[in-house]
């Protein structure tokens, strides 16, 4: 009877190596990817999901911020189950901070209150025409 359970010792061990391999493919798989990948994927920058806002059973509205360190740039996506769409492009933080020349006028940002004194005037005006 020890040849019997010698060969289902073997067996076991074999299914226990086997089971233990199957697990640790995984990890292997994405240490090589990221090795093959090299020093070049850590210069490019990271991708950065900054928001995700639910619009419908299976749509997003996701805010990415992509490229490298020195030139980033935020995309905001429309993200469903069949596709995904750029919905709009937002230049960089570098840029949208970078501060006006002297020379160049300042446009005033319109108030809501006096937005509705021009609309409210124009309206009361009597149109004689």
């Amino acid at each position: 009877m020890s040849a019997g359970g010698s060969q289902m010792t073997q067996t076991l061990l074999i299914v226990v190596l086997f089971v233990a391999a199957m697990a640790a493919l995984p990890w292997l798989i994405r240490k090589l990817q990221q090795r093959q990948s090299g020093p070049f994927s850590a210069a490019a920058g990271v991708s950065k999901v900054l928001s995700a806002v639910a619009v419908g059973p299976q749509q997003r509205v996701v805010t990415v911020e992509v490229g490298p360190e020195h030139q980033r740039t935020v995309l905001v996506l429309g993200v469903t189950a069949q596709q995904i769409s750029c919905l709009h492009v937002l230049p960089s933080a570098a840029a949208v901070a970078a501060p006006l020349p002297s020379n160049v006028p300042v446009p005033a940002e319109p108030s809501f209150a006096g937005e509705m004194a021009t609309a409210s005037a124009q309206w009361e005006k009597p149109s004689h025409g």
